[in-house]
């Protein structure tokens, strides 16, 4: 057998133990190759879906692991390419149970975006703003996230299940403070709107962003719309989600 081959088999036979042995080995020695990729897997998992993990018995939680262990081609060992492999087997591939909760997809994509913020590098281009906002190129900062769910995700533990989603969507910010701390923080539709605008470019200004404004609320006082725009932006600046960044050309619209 080629080496290739004798990978394999030992793949096969880790994944599903009643493949053949794979040449030169036994029962016994497989076991525990089998019970430290597991386990190892099956730590990665809980850590990073970790409310998710209390919905589920223990036997249930370790079964839907198992299912990943066994159905999905995993090809990283990196810890959170492991949970966005989770997630993706949960969104493509896992066939539904009456053990998997109705918010189960939702509360698997919103646990992952904390772990993506929590390890977000800081851009060196994105300056913290200390000067009127109008006078900046404004940007979402790389360390926080706007997000859309239909269920109230950041409620959901052992003692909150919701059975169905809200009637209207509902519209969330992470970001990482300066403590490194993940923070979760609700948006009005507007405010989640205007982030969602800033993140489409490296750099916005404020006029251009002003002018956006008025063409998409055109039936609000203008006024009234600018300046909460405003005062939206200097609290969001405070929090560190939106930045400076300068050196790099304002987008127009």
């Amino acid at each position: 057998m080629s080496f290739l081959q004798i990978q394999q088999s030992f793949i096969d036979h880790i994944k599903q133990p009643s493949s053949s042995l794979p040449e030169g080995t036994d029962a016994r020695r497989m076991k525990v190759y089998r019970e430290l990729f597991f386990n190892n897997m099956e730590g990665f998992i809980s850590s990073a879906f970790p409310v998710l993990k209390t919905l589920y018995t223990k036997d249930n939680w370790l079964a839907l692991v198992q299912t990943f262990f066994v159905e999905h081609d995993c090809e990283t060992p990196i810890f959170i390419e492991i949970a966005q492999e989770f997630l993706v087997f949960l969104q493509t591939e896992y066939k539904f149970n009456e053990s998997d909760p109705a918010f189960m997809l939702e509360l698997a994509h919103y646990e992952y975006m904390e772990l993506v913020v929590a390890v977000a590098k800081d851009n060196p281009q994105h300056k913290q703003i200390d000067t009127p906002i109008i006078n900046q190129a404004l940007c979402l900062s790389d360390t926080a996230k706007v997000l859309q769910y239909l269920f109230d995700v950041q409620r959901i533990s052992d003692e909150y299940r919701p059975e169905s989603p809200s009637d209207s969507p509902q519209f969330f910010c992470l970001y990482r403070d300066d403590e490194d701390e993940v923070i979760f923080l609700q948006l009005t539709p507007l405010s989640a709107q205007l982030l969602g605008f800033l993140s489409q470019y490296e750099a916005v200004n404020f006029d251009d962003l002003k002018e956006w404004l008025v063409s998409v609320y055109s039936n609000m006082d203008q006024n009234v719309l600018v300046q909460g725009a405003l005062q939206l932006l200097e609290d969001l600046a405070t929090k560190g989600v939106v930045k400076d960044l300068s050196l790099i050309k304002h987008a127009g619209i």
